[in-house]
């Protein structure tokens, strides 16, 4: 029987200590488990290395400002954190997961909103993650159903933060299309523009040209502007522009990104169809030799 995902025997690196994951615990006054004040990130590892470590530190850096926290770690001192914990549980190829979080500890006998004296923690866990999606429907093409909720107006929420509070009606809508038989789902922004599928960035084809959403209410992935980057090293252009829903019909391939999904092709969004191309597989390619270390082979 597999044990739970808790009692997993890796150890965390939980606020400067190394600790058995099934040791790792918080109160539940927890001012995050309640008011949902935490930011955090998902990184891979490809042969050891972290695939751009100190950008994604770097963001949740910035996430916590975005969410009126400090993190008490350096930039460096969270990179190391990282190497360290991957060291320690021998691993090469995982998925890392690093999260700050306001605690339970404060001055006074309230649990409030506010949290200015809460003490601010940083956790690091790592596991096997081989894709978000079943591999064998990324050459295919995923199936995403369309999502009821809406990627929030940016005077509404900390869009550019990798927040918790902003996945909530991802979850929910990532359930929705689940049980529709879908894999996930795109959501549209608050003006009824493309945005974004529930944990991944989106990008469409036609006529040899790439299309993507401007991130500007939703969060510019790490794994997108690396997508980007290949795909003009190769001279194909790419255009960052407000898409219409009713724009789907004219895009011949579909494709999303993502640290956790990498580079991944669509074939259906509700009733727009998407045939995965040429220039899908070469950037599903070169995506997967970009993040490997330079000299090294893949992990069988």
């Amino acid at each position: 029987m597999t044990a739970p995902f808790d009692q997993r025997p890796d150890l965390i690196w939980f606020d400067g200590k190394l600790i058995p994951t099934a040791d790792c615990k918080i109160s539940i006054l927890t001012h995050a488990l309640h008011y949902a004040s935490a930011v955090f990130e998902g990184e891979r590892a490809y042969g050891g290395e972290i695939f751009k470590s100190t950008e994604h530190s770097e963001r949740l850096k910035r996430s916590a400002e975005l969410m009126d926290f400090e993190i008490p770690y350096s930039v460096a001192e969270i990179d190391a954190a990282k190497r360290l914990v991957l060291e320690r549980n021998d691993q090469k190829d995982v998925y890392v997961r690093p999260i700050a979080w306001r605690g339970s500890e404060q001055l006074g006998e309230q649990l409030g909103v506010s949290a200015l004296t809460n003490k601010i923690h940083l956790a690091i866990a790592t596991w096997q993650w081989p894709s978000y999606f079943d591999p064998a429907e990324r050459l295919k093409g995923l199936r995403l159903d369309l999502s009821d909720y809406r990627r929030p107006d940016p005077k509404t929420a900390p869009s550019l933060a990798k927040a918790s509070c902003l996945y909530a009606i991802c979850t929910i809508s990532k359930h929705r299309a689940e049980r529709r038989g879908y894999a996930d789902a795109m959501m549209l922004d608050w003006q009824g523009r493309v945005a974004e599928c529930t944990g991944t960035n989106i990008f469409f084809v036609t006529d040899g040209k790439i299309h993507t959403p401007i991130a500007d209410c939703f969060l510019p992935g790490i794994t997108r502007a690396t997508v980007i980057a290949l795909a003009r090293r190769r001279n194909i252009e790419v255009i960052e522009r407000r898409v219409m829903p009713e724009e789907l019909a004219s895009f011949s391939e579909c494709f999303i990104t993502g640290t956790a999904a990498e580079v991944t092709a669509v074939s259906q969004i509700a009733d727009w169809s998407f045939t995965p191309g040429r220039i899908t597989q070469q950037l599903m390619d070169d995506y997967s030799a970009e993040v490997r270390p330079k000299g090294k082979a893949a992990a069988a």
